[in-house]
């Protein structure tokens, strides 16, 4: 393991912190799909198939924007789902142009499953990490989206390139 004094921007560029974040990232959601391929189903489709168990029937467009997919990828999602009778559409009863997407008995009794594979894998992920420093990557990394969705939104000018932000903090 490498020290946790050694300054990020030393390192080579496969060891900075954002390359680290995306490989964490890629990491995180491999050891899930390992896990969850017992139950013949990935990440998203859990996902999916948990939001609707404790949140109740919603939209295709609600799940996109819940799971960060297109509305045409979750489209997908929902109808593999469905094929295997753990989800089913229903008509809005407030939209008749809209359906709603519900779980069904047998999708609810494999979200049972799925929390448990869930359980077990967090606890493994978290081993010899303690509260308050999942408390504290929690603050950075809830930090550094706000940084990204102001990158986003900042208006770039093609001429001068983007514009910096306001420095807050450490400047390194």
């Amino acid at each position: 393991m490498s020290s946790l004094t050694t300054h990020e921007l030393d390192a080579p560029p496969w060891q900075r912190v954002e390359t680290t974040l995306m490989a964490t990232a890629r990491l995180v959601r491999e050891a899930f799909d390992c896990r969850l391929a017992a139950l013949d189903l990935n990440l998203t489709q859990a996902s999916l198939l948990g939001y609707v168990d404790e949140f109740g029937a919603t939209t295709q467009t609600r799940l996109a924007d819940r799971l960060g997919i297109g509305r045409a990828a979750a489209g997908t999602i929902i109808d593999q789902l469905q094929a295997r009778g753990l989800v089913e559409r229903r008509p809005d009863p407030d939209d008749r142009r809209v359906w709603l997407v519900a779980i069904t008995d047998a999708g609810r009794s494999l979200a049972g499953q799925v929390t448990d594979v869930d359980e077990v894998l967090r606890a493994e992920l978290r081993h010899g990490i303690g509260r308050e420093e999942r408390q504290a990557l929690a603050w950075v990394m809830q930090r550094l989206q706000h940084n990204l969705r102001s990158a986003i939104n900042r208006p770039v000018d093609p001429s001068t390139g983007p514009s910096s932000p306001t420095t807050t903090g450490d400047p390194q």
